[in-house]
């Protein structure tokens, strides 16, 4: 007998405000069974008190405090998880955390992880190129420690045209710089074979899946981060910038995917929308 696995995802901007904003209704409604956050800004009591006790938590939290935070919830216990990436020099703390779940005997890899933003020509740009570099290292390990694994959260880049409304505005910004989007054509290539990128530097694909773009096909969107100014929202002006990416043998288990946007501007509990995948194990 199958079992169904929701797995959902989202940068809170800020886990208090959110649950303040009405994060907390949206999740008792939702019926997840895998719950990932970027952007948590807490501490770990706090998220544990706001999530309650149906819910075991991992949470990696910044170096610095009230910065970025990622954090795996789930109604049943990891076996273990990790939370090292890249060089030892390298500081990851609080983007990125990994842990293995087993799930009516069947075990699943889940990673939160909330890459850089970036800012051109500026160090938080070559701390995001790290970033990026780490992912292309420790991808293609992932896939051989478990062929059903996902990597989930606000990855901060705009894959392609179709995923950001304004993106000839955009072609020179940190999100949707062509050296940034072609470490997607690397890990969205098919595993093993040479790949044409989006700034002609190429490479071998890793042969992750994006179940966001399989599953809504080549259509603009569907959307998950709106700019708080203006009329973005209102205007649906936004980028897929939260994803998850699946190894092959996970992605086609996939059922659903939708973006839980909000109903009206004043509804929102976050500059981010969830992300929720319904997998059949």
């Amino acid at each position: 007998m199958s079992t169904r696995l929701r797995l959902a995802t989202v940068n809170v901007n800020g886990v208090r405000a959110a649950f303040r904003k009405g994060m907390g209704e949206w999740l008792s409604a939702r019926d997840v069974d895998v719950l990932t956050l970027q952007e948590v800004r807490a501490s770990t009591d706090d998220l544990e008190g706001l999530l309650g006790p149906e819910w075991n938590v991992l949470h990696d939290p910044a170096s610095a405090k009230g910065r970025a935070g990622v954090a795996i919830a789930s109604r049943g216990k990891a076996h273990v998880h990790r939370v090292e990436l890249g060089p030892d020099d390298f500081d990851s703390a609080g983007r990125w955390l990994e842990a293995d779940y087993e799930i009516d005997g069947t075990v699943v890899t889940v990673v939160s992880t909330y890459v850089h933003s970036g800012e051109v020509d500026t160090p938080k740009q070559d701390e995001k190129w790290k970033f990026l570099d780490a992912m292309s290292a420790r991808l293609p390990e992932l896939a051989a420690h478990n062929e059903l694994s996902v990597v989930t959260g606000d990855l901060n880049v705009g894959h392609r045209e179709l995923d950001i409304k304004n993106w000839k505005g955009n072609v020179k910004s940190a999100g949707f710089l062509p050296r940034e989007r072609s470490y997607f054509d690397r890990f969205l290539g098919p595993a093993g074979e040479q790949v044409e990128t989006v700034d002609g530097s190429g490479g071998e694909g890793l042969g992750w899946v994006d179940v966001g773009r399989r599953f809504a096909g080549e259509v603009d969107g569907p959307y998950s981060w709106w700019s708080y100014r203006g009329q973005a929202f209102d205007n649906d002006a936004g980028w897929r910038i939260d994803y998850q990416l699946a190894t092959p043998a996970l992605a086609d288990t996939v059922e659903h995917y939708v973006v839980d946007r909000a109903s009206a501007y004043d509804q929102r509990w976050s500059d981010h929308a969830p992300v929720v995948v319904d997998y059949r194990l």
